[in-house]
This record gives C-alpha cells, sequence and structure tokens, in this order.
C-alpha cells in the first residue's frame, strides 16, 4: 500500500502541473494553440462544465472510496493509475474477476459493470442513453449495497450514492453539450500537432511525444497513354462483333457429343470433377483467428458463508448438502450442468450460466439470474422471491408451498412459470411487453395482449 501510496502523490503532482500548464498555455496571447477550446484563449462552456463534474461527483466519489479503504479503495487506485481508458475499464473489471470473494464484491461489481461508460466518447449519435444503461447497469449492484449496510454503516450508503451521482451528472453534461455525440469547437483554430507540443514540452520532466509519421511515398507511375490505348481498341472490337447480330454465332465450333463430359463416362473417368467456382473451399486470409477459450478449473466449495460453484461443464451430479441458514451459493458460468442444493439456505445467485437446472429446497431470501440463457428451476419447499435480469430462457417450476412466491423480471425474454395442478404442471407466460397510459394523474402500466 505504500508504493501504491507514492504512486498516487506523483500522479496527482503530474496531474497538477498538467492542469496549470494547459491553464497557462489559455492565457496566453501570443502561443500558437491560442484559443483551442475556445475564442481569443477563452475557455469553451462545454470544458468549463467538464470540469466542474471532475471537481464535484468525482472528487467526492474518490474521498468516499478512501474512506472505505479496503478492496474498493485499491479498485480506486488502479482506475487512477493506468490509461489509456480502455486499459483502465479492462483492469478494473479483471480486479473484479480476482476478488470475487471479496466482502466488498457488490461494491467492485458495480463499478466494473458501469465503468464502460466513460467511452461515452466514441458512441453516436446517442451517447446519453448508452450512459443511462451503464448506470442501471450499476443500480443492480448498489441496491445490494444498500440493503446490506443501509442500517449498519452509511459509509457505503454515501459511497453509492456519490457514485451514481457521477452518472447521473454525466448524463445532463452530455444532453447539454453533447446531445448527438462528441461535439468540438467550430470557430477556434486546428490543434495542429506542434502547438500540442509546445505546451506539453513547457514543463520540466515532460519528455515531447514521438515525431509524426513520414509521409507516404510518391504514386506509382503508369502509363496511362498506353493503357487508354489498349482499352479504346478493345472497346471498339468488341462492339464491332456485337454488331454482326445473328452472325456472331458463325464463329462458334460445333461440340460432338464424344466431347461432352455428361455424355462420355470415358472423359469424367479422366480426372476429378471441377468445383463450383462460386463457393470458397478455403479460409478467407483475412478471416480473423478466434482466440482459444481460456480454461478454468471447475470449483464447488465453501469459502466461509459461500457455497462457490464455478465453470461446470456437463456435470449433472453436483449436490451441496450440509447447508445453514446464514449461507449463499454463488453459482458462476456453468454450462449443461444440474445442480441440487438441499436443506435451507439464505439465497442463491446464477450468474453467466447456459443450459443450466437448479432444484433447492428451501431459500429464506431470493434468488437470482444474471446474464444467463435457458435456466431451468425447480423449487421443492418455499422461496419468497425470484429476480430474472438480462436472461433469455426461464423456465420455473413451483411446489404447492411457493406458490406466493413473487417473480420480478427485467430485461428478460421467453420466461414461463410452471404451476402444480392435478398432478402436473401448467406452464403460464411471464408477460415481456407492456402498455403505458397517462389517466391524468398518473402513469398506468399494464401487460399488452399481443393481437394476432
Amino acid at each position: 500500500m505504500a508504493e501504491t501510496h507514492g504512486l498516487m502523490e506523483r500522479l496527482e503532482k503530474a496531474v497538477t502541473r498538467l492542469e496549470s500548464l494547459f491553464s497557462d498555455s489559455h492565457r496566453s496571447g501570443g502561443m500558437e494553440c491560442d484559443g483551442i477550446n475556445g475564442v481569443n484563449g477563452s475557455i469553451a462552456p462545454y470544458v468549463e462544465a467538464f470540469d466542474r463534474l471532475l471537481n464535484g461527483s468525482v472528487a467526492e466519489f474518490l474521498r468516499h472510496s478512501k474512506i472505505l479503504e479496503g478492496d474498493v479503495k485499491t479498485h480506486n487506485e488502479v482506475a487512477m493509475l493506468l490509461k489509456p481508458i480502455s486499459e483502465k475499464i479492462q483492469e478494473i473489471q479483471n480486479f473484479r474477476e480476482r476478488n470475487r470473494g471479496s466482502k466488498m464484491f457488490n461494491h467492485l461489481s458495480a463499478v466494473s459493470e458501469s465503468i464502460p461508460a466513460l467511452g461515452w466518447i466514441a458512441v453516436s449519435p446517442k451517447p446519453g442513453p448508452y450512459v443511462k444503461e451503464m448506470n442501471d447497469a450499476a443500480t443492480f449492484y448498489t441496491n445490494r449495497v444498500l440493503k446490506d449496510y443501509k442500517n449498519s454503516d452509511t459509509r457505503h450508503v454515501d459511497w453509492v450514492k456519490s457514485y451514481l451521482n457521477i452518472w447521473s451528472e454525466l448524463q445532463a453534461y452530455i444532453k447539454e453539450h453533447h446531445t448527438t455525440g462528441l461535439t468540438w469547437s467550430k470557430t477556434g483554430p486546428v490543434a495542429s500537432p506542434m502547438s500540442m507540443r509546445s505546451v506539453l514540452t513547457s514543463g520540466s520532466g515532460l519528455s515531447p511525444p514521438p515525431p509524426p509519421p513520414p509521409p507516404p511515398g510518391p504514386p506509382p507511375i503508369f502509363d496511362t497513354e498506353t493503357a487508354k490505348d489498349e482499352g479504346t481498341a478493345s472497346r471498339s472490337a468488341l462492339f464491332a462483333q456485337l454488331n454482326q447480330g445473328e452472325a456472331i454465332t458463325k464463329g462458334l465450333r460445333h461440340v460432338s457429343d464424344d466431347q461432352k463430359t455428361h455424355k462420355n463416362p470415358n472423359l469424367r473417368a479422366q480426372g476429378p470433377p471441377v468445383r463450383s467456382p462460386t463457393k470458397s473451399h478455403t479460409p478467407s486470409p483475412t478471416s480473423p483467428k478466434n482466440s482459444p477459450q481460456q480454461n478454468h478449473p471447475p470449483v464447488l466449495e465453501l469459502e466461509g458463508k459461500k457455497w462457490r460453484v464455478e465453470y461446470q461443464e456437463d456435470k449433472n451430479d453436483l449436490v451441496i448438502n450440509n447447508t445453514e441458514l446464514k449461507q449463499v451459493a454463488y453459482i458462476f458460468k456453468c454450462n449443461k450442468s444440474t445442480l441440487q442444493i438441499k436443506g435451507k439456505i439464505n439465497s442463491i445467485t446464477i450468474d453467466n450460466c447456459k443450459k443450466f437446472g437448479l432444484v433447492f429446497d428451501n431459500v429464506v431470501g431470493i434468488v437470482e439470474v444474471i446474464n444467463s440463457r435457458d435456466i431451468q428451476i425447480q423449487v421443492m419447499g418455499k422461496v419468497p422471491t425470484i429476480s430474472i435480469n438480462k436472461t433469455e430462457g426461464c423456465h420455473i417450476y413451483l411446489s404447492e408451498e411457493s406458490l406466493d412466491c413473487e417473480i420480478v423480471s427485467a430485461k428478460s425474454s421467453e420466461m414461463n412459470i410452471l404451476i402444480p395442478q392435478d398432478g402436473d404442471y401448467k406452464e403460464f407466460p411471464v408477460p415481456e411487453q407492456f402498455k403505458t397510459a397517462w389517466d391524468g394523474s398518473k402513469l398506468v402500466t399494464e401487460p399488452a395482449e399481443i393481437v394476432g
């Protein structure tokens, strides 16, 4: 941590130095890059607004992150130390994957799921809704943080509010200054590499950027006159042949039956058939190669109070026994497998699984299905709530004791609830399409009936 703290101090000094250099460049009237952000050295309004966002919401979030300490502080420091933006996003997401056993896993997940919003500058024509979508992804996990710490530790509540406030203010900023995409100054001069280099190299300790690449070589020399003459002669000969009319067929040679491949078996035996030139039987040299998938060892273990079931493939005999009320189960990236959980457990989460089956006795909290496909769940006892989020295909078999279960779904499709009736199950689909109307005082939303 001492090394990280030292790097943070160095980074803050470098940022302070850069800000002062750019500030001096805007005030100086004789420099080449005068007016890059505005006119006559003034700073553009959208630049000032972005500075307010950084000095407001982002600064407050960083302050709350330092207060929480632990993995959240380290996660935040990694995000500040690495660049460019794409590498930072990847590192933040990898940090979350490496710390799945962390007590602050929901904190890390909230940041990891929403941090791609920093790429809004490359989204067009509507970057605002993209940031909102990332904010919704963070809300799913921040709600868990609020649920766990709302009545026990207000520091986590302040952290959640400060983090979500970043994306809310960023949406407002984009809506005001960059509604249809990142905009540039229309009246200021074009920023040249020399002007930017003069700003960056004016301070001590800053090395200049690499020189621009050499200009392209001269274009190839063609004998245009010769090519033109040959093209004219070819076209003249073609039109002369077409003008012959029906007489053009007199130059064709008659082919007898013994020279036709489909009528002479001896010709067919002389060589293999020629493949059609319209079908390619060899891979294109420019086609991208599929990167090999990284194989992870399967996991089925109890870590503290969490049952970890991860990377299981084609396993239909997975069983968890001797469960306790305070334990939770987290199932991650399991494909074509089936898990049975016996006894009573606090909660179950299914994340990034495909063609996965779950059978359990009793859950006192919630069963969550996230980012999955083709999931089947059978309830043998009771469960109060089942949540389905970003999932395609989910079949839930309820028991007689769990008919009062609440199903909460969002951004999901092909969901069916199977109710036991007369010794069999009757299937009821969960609505996916809704209609909303204004009744004079509020919006009223109800499932839409499909007419057809």
